[in-house]
């Protein structure tokens, strides 16, 4: 069974930072990328990292790139999320969810919830001003 769980999420004060985990089972990251995404109250989801394990390739949108570091460890079927210089415009759930394809869909195609298979329950990240 494909699982996917992200934790780490907590109450911070603006400029601060967090380390978000999505601790994976169910399947091998081969041929798969994670994907980091967020939604705020009333939003849709919005993407903010993509990472392919296989290769280390990553992908992140302009909103946060900068502030965002996405990394994985295979071996544990881990991927991390380090966000730094967080702003009350960040407070939202995370969710970690994968897919089955290269990461270039995502930077050919968009980043978008829908190419993604399974989604884990999310973590909520608050950004107190």
């Amino acid at each position: 069974e494909v699982q996917l769980q992200a934790s780490g999420g907590g109450l911070v004060h603006a400029g601060g930072s967090l380390r978000l985990s999505c601790a994976a089972s169910g399947f091998t990251f081969d041929g798969y990328v994670i994907g980091w995404f967020r939604q705020a109250p009333g939003k849709g989801r919005e993407g903010v990292a993509c990472i392919s394990p296989t290769d280390g390739r990553t992908y992140y949108p302009d909103s946060v790139n900068g502030r965002f570091t996405v990394s994985s460890d295979s071996a544990k079927n881990m991927v991390y999320l380090q966000m730094d210089s967080l702003k009350p415009e960040d407070t939202a759930v995370y969710y970690c969810a994968n897919g089955k394809f290269p990461l270039d869909v995502v930077i050919n195609y968009g980043f978008k919830a829908e190419f993604f298979n399974f989604w884990g329950q999310g973590t909520l990240v608050t950004v107190s001003s």
